[in-house]
């Protein structure tokens, strides 16, 4: 089915943002503060500030919440940027559709913070959740772009540890590979209306530091993933991460996860980033909430 004309506009748009004048990580950090200036919190839903064992967070919750599910949230920016702040956009209508309360934290960033900062930080949150009561079964742990292969090595990290682990993982066009190995780099470069290549490897050196770009919890791709919970990754024919997407699902199907991919024809990286803005976020998110509902 044909993409609609909002999303065509907006890929327009997204295109002279992004990729015809290239920003420093600073630049960039002041742009995602200006967008999130603009957000605005609609009349259903309560957007509340508090802290995870140090960690600044934000609650969104929907008047409709359903009883069960909660969604921890890690936010994409490449490791670089964004925040809980830029991600209002996204998730108070992912919160409007799923009908569920999401956590939304603010983990460490590099170049100030190189891995294993945010790693740390994510696992901090999650303990922090049971902590406060919510079991472990009743949490969907999800991120978008860096944030979706941040919440796989998340997991990855408590499962090592002998954590109860999450219900369900959902991934929105995960960076998976630090290495750059997948040939959509080079076969959607044109296409990709977001993302340079250039850019996230200049990005991944900078959360990447001391270690090796190939190390599990910086490219999931290389990791093993017994005994993971069921995993959903969406992600746009049109981004060059394309192939992080579909490698983390051959590995992680090969190493006997219930995993589901959705290639979400002509669309580009994060699309739900979005919002209101396009129709595609919605769809996105009610596949998202019939994965959870389904049980996987």
């Amino acid at each position: 089915m044909s993409i609609s004309l909002r999303a065509r506009f907006w890929r327009i748009i997204l295109r002279k943002v992004f990729k015809e004048r290239r920003l420093s990580i600073e630049e960039n950090r002041i742009r995602s503060a200006s967008t999130a200036r603009m957000t605005r919190i609609p009349k259903n839903i309560t957007v509340s500030d508090t802290e995870a064992d140090g960690i600044r967070a934000k609650w969104i919750s929907p008047i409709n919440e359903k009883n069960g599910k909660v969604i921890l949230h890690l936010h994409g920016g490449g490791y670089v940027t964004g925040g809980m702040d830029s991600h209002l956009m996204m998730c108070i209508p992912m919160a409007q559709t799923l009908k569920a309360k999401i956590f939304l934290p603010e983990y460490r960033l590099a170049p100030e913070h190189p891995f294993p900062a945010a790693v740390d930080d994510a696992v901090k949150v999650y303990r922090w959740m049971l902590a406060q009561g919510y079991q472990a079964q009743d949490i969907i742990l999800s991120g978008d772009s860096a944030g979706g292969g941040l919440a796989l090595a998340t997991v990855l990290s408590l499962r090592e540890a002998g954590d109860p682990l999450p219900a369900a993982v959902v991934c929105m066009s995960p960076w998976t590979d630090l290495t750059f190995t997948g040939p959509s780099h080079i076969t959607k470069a044109k296409a990709d209306c977001v993302l340079l290549t250039d850019v996230l490897r200049e990005w991944g050196a900078c959360y990447v530091g001391t270690e090796t770009p190939d190390h599990p919890l910086i490219s999931p791709i290389y990791a093993d993933f017994h005994n993971f919970p069921p995993l959903l990754i969406q992600v746009g024919s049109d981004e060059v991460l394309l192939d992080d997407a579909r490698m983390l699902a051959e590995k992680a199907k090969v190493d006997g996860v219930n995993v589901t991919l959705k290639i979400w024809d002509e669309m580009w990286h994060v699309w739900p980033a979005l919002g209101d803005l396009i129709p595609e976020s919605k769809k996105a998110f009610e596949e998202i909430g019939q994965f959870i509902d389904n049980g996987r």
